[in-house]
């Protein structure tokens, strides 16, 4: 398996609903090659339909479930190194959807961001939202996700409404859905983040087995499912 940010998910629902956080461990080092001001991920994903956690097209023959923590460095990675291809090849094609699940236990930025992102999905531009993230991601629990950041953030995404987002980031309806994606996560058995789930449909999505953050090593298994 690829590295991820791991530890005991059973956490996930108590810090999902305010609980205080604590810190999961990293197996191994994932290098941040991207400057604060990096927005390299963004192209991709521009013109392809986003729907509250979800992009891509609603009459997609596979669904992808991404559970990602904003401050796990090998979501980071898995963002900068393999989603661009999976987005050109798999979702701007309308063969591939993808369902966010995000998840908050690498520490209390962790959830700042989630609901900035997660409130962004309200006003349908979550995904420009949370790969900004990734693309500036800098040390967990450093302080790098705050307000300044989070407002230049939501400044470079066209038609987001910033008012609206800093009042949906903390409303009831965020936090509801930050405890879903936290008792899919149990239900799911997810042992750390990213982890990936995909199938014909949302009902019948298992487990997809990575041994490397090669784009190849996730596509090909995307083609399996496709054939």
């Amino acid at each position: 398996m690829i590295a991820s940010c791991v530890g005991r998910l059973s956490l996930v629902l108590a810090l999902a609903t305010g609980a205080a956080c604590v810190p999961l461990a990293a197996g191994a080092s994932a290098s941040r090659t991207a400057p604060a001001s990096a927005v390299g991920a963004l192209p991709v994903l521009k013109g392809i339909p986003q729907h509250g956690l979800w992009l891509g097209s609603r009459d997609a023959k596979v669904t992808l479930v991404e559970y990602v923590d904003v401050q796990c460095p090998y979501c980071g990675r898995f963002s900068r190194e393999v989603f661009p291809t999976v987005v050109r090849r798999y979702v701007r094609t309308g063969r591939v959807r993808v369902l966010l699940r995000g998840l908050a236990f690498v520490g209390p930025d962790s959830a700042t961001g989630l609901r900035w992102a997660l409130a962004a999905g309200r006003q349908h531009r979550l995904w420009n939202v949370l790969e900004q993230l990734f693309a500036s991601q800098g040390e967990e629990n450093s302080g790098w996700i705050n307000a300044a950041r989070l407002t230049s953030i939501a400044r470079r995404v066209p038609g987001l409404e910033l008012a609206a987002l800093r009042r949906d980031s903390a409303g009831a309806d965020v936090g509801r859905q930050m405890r879903a994606a936290a008792e899919a996560a149990q239900r799911a058995s997810v042992p750390g983040t990213p982890f990936f789930e995909a199938g014909r449909s949302l009902g019948d999505v298992a487990p997809l087995r990575l041994t490397s953050f090669d784009p190849l090593d996730f596509t090909s298994q995307l083609d399996k499912l496709l054939r």
